[in-house]
Formats: C-alpha cells, structure tokens, sequence
C-alpha cells in the first residue's frame, strides 16, 4: 500500500490524506477513513484494513490523477523525527574531515539525534539558503514510520512497530556543525526542516528487498541532472531500523507517527576503502561531505563545492523492473534573504 498526503485547498498544514496506485499513476481520497496519516497511525490497527481496500480499487484503474507536484511530505510535521547514523563508514568519514577521532563504541552504540519536527519540506519544496558560508548539503537516506511503540522494547518487538517507509533529504549545514558539537549539546541551528518523498509505502510493497530491518536497494542520488550516488542502503548498514528503534525507546515510549531515520546511506568500496566517484566506477556518495572528505584524503584538497542557488538535488529508489517505488525528492537550492 503507498500513501501520500496532498496540499489542501485551505492550506491545513497536515494535507489530506490519499491512496496511491502502485504505479503512482492515480490516487483515491481516504478522508471518509482518516483525514491524515497521523490519523491513520494513531488507530492503525482498525483503519489499515479499510485502507487496503481503497488500495485494491485504486490498483484496479479506480481514482483521479495522482501529481506528486501536489504533495507534502507524507507526515508534514511529526510528533518526533529522531534521525540515527547507521552507515558507520559515513561517520567515519564526516568525522575524519573534523578531525575527530571515531571512538570503538560507535560500532555497537547507534548515535542518534532528534531534529525538528514541527515542519517538513515538501519534496519539490525549495531549499531556503540564507549564506553560502553555511555550507549546504543533502543527506539521502532511509527512513521509517512507526505506530505506538513501548518503552524499553526489544529489537524483535521493536520491528513489529514499522508501518510505513520513505526517503529522506536530511538537510545539512556543515559549516555550522563543528561550532555546534564543540559546545557538547548537538545539532540544532545545524540542521534545518528535512524533505520526505511523496509518498509512503507500507513494508509489503516492497517485496524481498525489505529484510524486515534493511532496505537492499540502491538509493539513487542526482544533482544538477548528473549521477552523483548509487550506494545500496542494505550493505554497510551497521545498525537496522529495529536496533534503531529500540534504540531510541530505551527510556521512553515512542508515541505513533515518530519517524526513525538511518543516517547517510554509506557504502565502502570493495577493496574496503572509503567508496569512489561514480565517474570513477564506484558507487558514489548520498551526501556531499563524503566526497569532499575523499578528494582531501586522495589529494590534499576539496573540489566539490557544497550547494549553492539554482542547485538542484533529486533523490529516488527504483525497483527490480526500474519502476519509482517512493517517487522523487526533487528540490531546487533558492537564495533567501535574512529578515
């Protein structure tokens, strides 16, 4: 099942919740079922079944026209959007261009944060940039959605609680960043609102590339029109979505609607270096840290700039038979004034 939630003609900031085909062609209105996805979620266990059914008819050619142009992102503003940073290469390297060291313990504790959640980019939104200087980057990842989930739960229990899966455009600002963590309490101004994909897909919908804690696919990263990653989001992942959430809900519940993201996908190269240029053959990278951070350990220096106005960043995930499986997050970089 995939659902996505579209803009509302009054502007309510939650949108209107809808059903998509699987080939994202046509959708059908579920507001006689729930008006949100956060409605959805907060009683998914009585309302899935009627959103199945809608999602039979809407698969059958029943529907409207589905414009993922007319999307939010899927939960618009969360109740928690708690971003973990599974893919330890990726921690590596972002560390190794701080200059900080990377401590045993990261191989067997996840690092986690919790961004803000009040409100979300949709996928076409622009990125607001208000100084160069910031240091813009994307981050393509993976994340999921879950219903209600207990404190102090086990990983087995824990991936009972995944109900929905997306992408994510986990905006950075890395020149912001160092001055941030060197005060001890993490990232804030840092990390500004995240883009989700149009739309969600309930874990079935994807087939045998879902483990029930991995997403063996690779996550297809363009900017400016050219390949710039192709790292599969199933290898190097050191910690899966049912680690990270129980993670997560050590000391406290997980109210339904939180989303858990897997941090930059990451994948080491095959002679176990830290991954080469597509132009190069190798599998790229999600986010532009990664590269700028190889070029200084290959050369001495960075070429990659960060991003600047007029940029244009597209991140997706195709299937087997090359069909988009969450459609696209597909945003410009716009210059904004400082008010």
């Amino acid at each position: 099942m995939k659902l996505a939630s579209v803009r509302e003609a009054n502007a309510r900031r939650d949108g209107r919740l809808v059903v998509v085909s699987r080939d994202l062609t046509r959708c059908i209105d579920a507001q006689s079922i729930a008006p949100t996805l956060q409605a959805a979620l907060d009683d998914w266990a009585q309302i899935e079944p009627s959103l199945r059914a809608l999602s039979t008819r809407v698969n059958a050619g029943e529907g409207r026209a589905f414009d993922p142009a007319d999307c939010l992102s899927p939960l618009p503003r969360a109740y928690q959007w708690a971003d973990g940073s599974a893919y330890v290469n990726h921690v590596a390297l972002v560390r190794q261009a701080r200059g900080a060291e990377l401590p045993p313990s990261f191989w067997s504790d996840p690092l986690m944060y919790q961004g803000g959640s009040d409100g979300f980019l949709a996928p076409t939104e622009d990125i607001p940039l208000a100084d160069p200087q910031w240091g813009l980057d994307f981050e393509a990842e993976i994340a999921v959605i879950t219903d209600d989930v207990p404190q102090a739960c086990d990983t087995r229990t824990a991936r009972e609680h995944v109900r929905l899966l997306m992408l994510v455009n986990d905006v950075s600002l890395r020149g912001l960043i160092p001055g941030e963590l060197a005060k001890g309490f993490g990232f804030f101004q840092s990390k500004p609102a995240s883009a989700f994909s149009p739309i969600a897909v309930t874990p079935d919908e994807l087939g045998t590339a879902w483990d029930g804690g991995r997403l063996h696919l690779p996550l297809l990263v363009h900017l400016n029109g050219r390949d710039f990653g192709r790292a599969n989001a199933g290898v190097d992942m050191t910690f899966d979505f049912p680690a990270l959430i129980a993670h997560a809900a050590k000391t406290r519940n997980l109210a339904a609607g939180t989303i858990i993201g897997s941090g930059t996908v990451s994948n080491r190269d095959a002679d176990g270096g830290p991954g080469r240029p597509i132009a190069e053959d190798g599998l790229g990278y999600s986010c532009i840290a990664e590269q700028r951070t190889v070029e200084q350990l290959r050369t001495g220096a960075t070429s990659t700039p960060f991003l600047s106005a007029g940029d244009q960043v597209k991140i997706t995930m195709l299937d087997a038979e090359g069909r988009s499986i969450f459609g696209s997050i597909d945003q410009r970089v716009v210059a904004v004034e400082r008010s």
